[in-house]
């Protein structure tokens, strides 16, 4: 399923995504970067942090208009962040913007948070788990599910309040309705597509993509008018997209007390960081609200960190909700005949782990033969050289992503062409002093590259040139230019080095070539002036030709003439008789 999109042509080899993605679930091909979909938690960093765009999120919103345009009954399912980030009045103008759009009904993603907050309950009361993880953020459930197997029995065995809200606008409105969930995630696209639970979700948009149809369509939020959501007032549990949000929903509504310790953890580092001390068996009998996004999702990865504050919008969330429980006999009502139980499995990959070995035979292909040469600068987007390797051995990495490996190659290479190129590269200052010149400058000038190097371009050649170079920034290219007192013709290639305010010059002995070249004119002409004499003859003899035959035919037309008359006189003559 593609839901971040990637633009190879936009890849610059920066890396940056593969820095910042914690689980390591990218990986560079052919010197470009791609998502690796059975290992990505769709936490979205690779989207926020690249410096280029070439990552973007695929959008559902033409699918959403087609079913408006054919009639279908679309209701929309949104999430509760849109009270920190949608600006309005009162939140039934949302509604009613939403209606405008083409949606027959909307409805709040807090009504299923209801349910799964009793499901939690449900199991606090039981007190049959050693630890309870929150099952609401489908990032954490695959971060789960896909490297900390060993912890899958800790997981509340729920659906999201999203699938839950699916669940339950299926039963109202029926098969043949288009249910839209809006939310600031992107992890969602790929839970309603979850074969655990097909079919409850057929699109998923965000909040971007509905400032932009209600942009395209003219309709300020503001403006609209105020229809209130009608089927469950689902109060405390609005709370849900800030921190803290759910632990405050199960405090809110349950009804006896528990012996479990409740806190909150969220942000990737912070979220891995407890999953290993859980692996190492330091933490038990504790309820933990877990949350990929730093800050909740109302932080989700298509919000503008810039334009939200998490601290204002969960002061003012906390402030505005009523910390109370939702009607409970409308909430039996709606349940009635549904299961909100989720079976989570351990879907971790089986990638192939080299030897040490192979381990060394990679790292001695970038240059390291011995621990001192792991730096372990992290350049290449992995924390350690022998992390990179195991990537390499795995195919998620190429050798030349190692950048102080291709920068001592490259100053090697460098150095191979100053010393081996049969053509003579010169780079100059602004002063005409020569900076770098190679071997070859000898051949040309008579002088040594290290006397070279002491001297200034005019005390070899005239640098007008290179001059107009400096003063227009504009690039020579290809240009023949001969020296008398060096016997030297050349072409040249002359271009500015704007970072170092240099010119860079390639220098091509053409002498021998132009020596041909003068050859080759001169036989050339002589094969003209031998061909025009050719034709000067032919050209005599031809007219000698036609002057004999003009004669001949002339004598010829005369003497047929003179026939033809005679013969008409005889004719005459006869017909008389």
């Amino acid at each position: 399923m593609n839901i971040i999109d990637f633009k190879g042509t936009k890849c610059k080899h920066c890396y940056k995504c593969v820095r910042y993605c914690d689980v390591k679930a990218i990986m560079i091909k052919d010197q470009k970067a791609e998502i690796i979909p059975e290992r990505c938690v769709l936490c979205g960093h690779c989207l926020i942090v690249c410096p280029q765009s070439a990552k973007t999120l695929v959008s559902d919103l033409d699918k959403v208009r087609y079913m408006i345009s054919r009639g279908e009954t679309v209701v929309a399912s949104i999430a509760p962040s849109y009270m920190g980030l949608m600006k309005y009045k009162s939140i039934g103008q949302v509604n009613a913007a939403l209606r405008r759009l083409g949606f027959a009904d909307v409805r709040e993603t807090s009504e299923g948070a209801a349910f799964v907050t009793e499901e939690y309950n449900r199991l606090l009361e039981e007190g049959q788990m050693e630890n309870i993880i929150t099952t609401c953020c489908p990032s954490i459930n695959d971060l789960i599910e896909i490297y900390y197997p060993s912890l899958v029995p800790y997981m509340a065995p729920v659906v999201s309040p999203m699938v839950a809200h699916g669940m339950l606008l299926r039963k109202e409105y029926g098969p043949n309705a288009r249910i839209v969930f809006i939310g600031p995630c992107i992890a969602k696209k790929k839970e309603a597509a979850d074969p655990r639970h097909p079919g409850y979700i057929n699109a998923v948009l965000n909040f971007n993509d509905i400032e932009q149809w209600l942009g395209e369509k003219g309709i300020a939020v503001e403006d609209c008018e105020d229809i209130p959501f009608q089927k469950l007032d689902p109060k405390v549990n609005r709370l849900y997209p800030v921190t803290n949000g759910v632990v405050n929903s199960v405090l809110a509504t349950r009804k006896k007390v528990d012996q479990y310790k409740k806190f909150y953890v969220h942000g990737t580092a912070n979220c891995m960081d407890l999953c290993e001390s859980m692996v190492r068996g330091e933490i038990s009998g504790c309820f933990i609200e877990m949350n990929m996004c730093s800050g909740g999702c109302i932080k989700g990865p298509t919000v503008d960190d810039k334009s939200v504050s998490r601290f204002k919008v969960k002061l003012q969330m906390e402030e505005t909700i009523p910390k109370e429980a939702p009607e409970e006999s409308k909430m039996d009502e709606m349940a009635e005949g549904l299961s909100f139980r989720k079976i989570f499995e351990d879907h971790s990959p089986k990638d192939p782990i080299p030897t040490e070995r192979q381990i060394q035979e990679i790292l001695r292909k970038t240059g390291k033969y011995r621990p001192e040469d792991e730096l372990n600068c992290g350049a290449c987007g992995y924390p350690t050289c022998r992390e990179k390797a195991i990537a390499v051995f795995q195919k998620k990495a190429e050798l030349n992503m190692c950048i102080p490996y291709m920068h001592s190659k490259a100053e090697s290479l460098s150095n191979l062409v100053m010393e081996t190129s049969p053509n003579l590269v010169l780079i100059v200052d602004r002063e005409m002093k020569i900076l770098e010149c190679s071997n070859v400058v000898e051949q040309f000038f008579g002088k040594t590259k290290e006397e070279a190097l002491q001297m200034y371009l005019f005390e070899f050649i005239d640098p007008s040139d290179f001059q107009w170079v400096f003063d227009t920034r504009q690039n020579i290219h290809g240009k023949k230019v001969t020296y008398s007192e060096y016997n030297l013709s050349t072409l040249q290639n002359l271009v500015y080095i704007e970072k170092e305010d240099a010119v860079l010059a390639t220098v091509i002995d053409i002498t021998r070539e132009e020596e041909q070249a003068r050859e080759d004119y001169e036989k050339k002409l002589d094969t003209i002036d031998l061909a025009q004499r050719v034709i000067h003859k032919q050209m005599m003899v031809a007219q000698e030709i036609a002057g004999l035959l003009g004669e001949t035919t002339a004598e010829t037309k005369t003497t047929l003439t003179k026939l033809c008359q005679s013969l008409l006189e005889d004719g005459s003559e006869s017909e008389v008789k």
